[in-house]
């Protein structure tokens, strides 16, 4: 999962300083593609984003005092608490995806990102097909997934294959065995969030910017999907598209809007 294929990118990636601390991890550092970074130094910039790699693995960042730093992580952190604390069946996701006894449907993650909800999922038994336009986000994904395998996740991570593309491309070109049961939606969205979170939506969109319409790829995932679309979307935001759910599950701050599909397009 280390190469990462450029194509169906909409728009220039951005190019950043590399920073290896001395016992930065080699499989991390390889990671990296050419075209992500130049050759590592030892020193952050004094402004701006830059990758950094150390003995935890790849992390996007920010300068500052103290710099703000994101990753991928699986297995420790808030994403572990949330894989002990909780039956990955009864988390809302998973009933929203249809992912139960008996039922481990094949799922498209159409806004993968750093994969955490995905990995939910896989780990309640779904095979995913993971779909990231940036180079840099899919950077930091494989890489935290190359790290949950040799930590022990490797039954987990082995029904998760990232892709780097674009989701709208990529689920309007889709052969006949690659049809979904099921297409998940997370929309990089502003409003209320917890500390944590906040200061990782603030990296994403200095890195990619304001998100785009999500119309196009709303309409691509109702197409491509064989029994439903879910859609993450704080509590209190409107409906993606202004299309209302078939139902929903609404928990503390988060909902998940479910819309059925019929034929691969929703009644």
């Amino acid at each position: 999962m280390g190469k990462i294929i450029r194509h169906c990118d909409k728009a220039p990636q951005t190019y950043l300083p590399l920073v290896a601390a001395a016992d930065a991890d080699p499989a991390s550092l390889r990671t990296v593609d050419h075209r992500l970074a130049a050759a590592p130094v030892d020193t952050p910039p004094r402004d701006g984003l830059y990758l950094s790699v150390d003995s935890k693995g790849l992390a996007l960042c920010r300068a500052g005092r103290p710099p703000v730093c994101m990753r991928a992580e699986f297995l420790r952190g808030a994403q572990g608490f949330r894989m002990a604390r909780q039956g990955h069946q009864r988390e809302s996701i998973a009933r929203a995806c249809g992912v139960g006894a008996g039922s481990c449907p094949r799922i498209v993650d159409a806004t993968a990102g750093l994969g955490r909800d995905a990995f939910v999922l896989a780990a309640a038994g779904a095979r995913l097909t993971l779909l990231e336009r940036s180079t840099v986000v899919y950077a930091l994904l494989v890489d935290g997934l190359r790290r949950a395998g040799s930590g022990g996740a490797a039954d987990i991570v082995s029904r998760m294959t990232p892709v780097h593309v674009d989701a709208t491309q990529w689920l309007r070109d889709r052969g006949a065995d690659d049809t979904p049961h099921t297409v998940y939606l997370d929309p990089m969205y502003a409003g209320r969030r917890r500390a944590a979170a906040g200061k990782e939506l603030t990296l994403l969109q200095a890195l990619l910017g304001q998100p785009e319409s999500d119309d196009e790829l709303f309409q691509a995932a109702r197409e491509a999907a064989r029994e439903r679309v879910v859609v993450k979307r704080h509590r209190h935001a409107p409906a993606l598209a202004g299309i209302a759910p078939d139902y929903q599950l609404t928990g503390r701050s988060t909902r998940f809007d479910v819309y059925r599909a019929n034929g691969g397009r929703l009644g």
